[in-house]
């Protein structure tokens, strides 16, 4: 770990180069993402929520089960019924060499993990601009879509970054149960980048 770098929560995985290719298809983090959101499920009931075949979706998740994604929940299920659940809450970017990317096929496994998520958090806000009128009112003042253009240096970037990523995980802390009264999955999406002048 690199001096000033911050430690990372056990329930966080740790993308290094062989995860990061296990990953790397647009459905297994699409599947990745459903258990995360809305917990342990069979192949068949993650093709129906997606739209895919449970032959695909089978495939997928043996894969993710490969890389140690997700891991059978042998608590569910009757008989041949294989229940599926996630092994970690969050993926984090690791090493260097990913974000370096010098080897072809790192690059081009980066570059399917990042643009199915850019398309994915796409998905997520167009559904919510087409909804939010349905929701009380009470979620209608709760959300935002905001950005800001601020003059930084690499290392006040990485600042920024780190202190917005500390103030949401501690809302870990006051999160509620699933069941609460008023209580809905609340997306952060973060995008910070730099940009070209000309």
């Amino acid at each position: 770990m690199a001096e000033n770098e911050k430690p990372v929560p056990d329930d966080v995985r740790v993308l290094d180069p062989r995860s990061l290719r296990g990953l790397a298809h647009p459905l297994r983090i699409r599947l990745l993402g459903a258990l995360r959101e809305y917990g342990p499920a069979t192949a068949s009931q993650l093709a129906e929520r997606l739209g895919e075949s449970s032959g695909a979706t089978s495939y997928h998740l043996r894969q993710l089960a490969t890389y140690g994604f997700v891991t059978d929940d042998p608590e569910r299920g009757k008989g041949r019924e294989r229940w599926w659940k996630s092994a970690q809450r969050g993926t984090r970017m690791g090493s260097e060499e990913l974000l370096l990317g010098a080897d072809a096929s790192l690059r081009g496994a980066m570059s399917t993990v990042l643009h199915e998520y850019a398309t994915i958090h796409s998905q997520e806000m167009s559904t919510w601009l087409g909804t939010w009128r349905e929701w009380p009112e009470e979620w209608r003042r709760a959300w935002d879509i905001s950005d800001w253009t601020i003059r930084l240096t690499p290392e006040l970037g990485t600042e920024l970054r780190d202190k917005v990523q500390e103030l949401i995980e501690s809302y870990r802390e006051k999160e509620v149960d699933q069941g609460a009264e008023d209580s809905a999955p609340f997306r952060v999406h973060l995008h910070a980048f730099p940009r070209n002048e000309d």
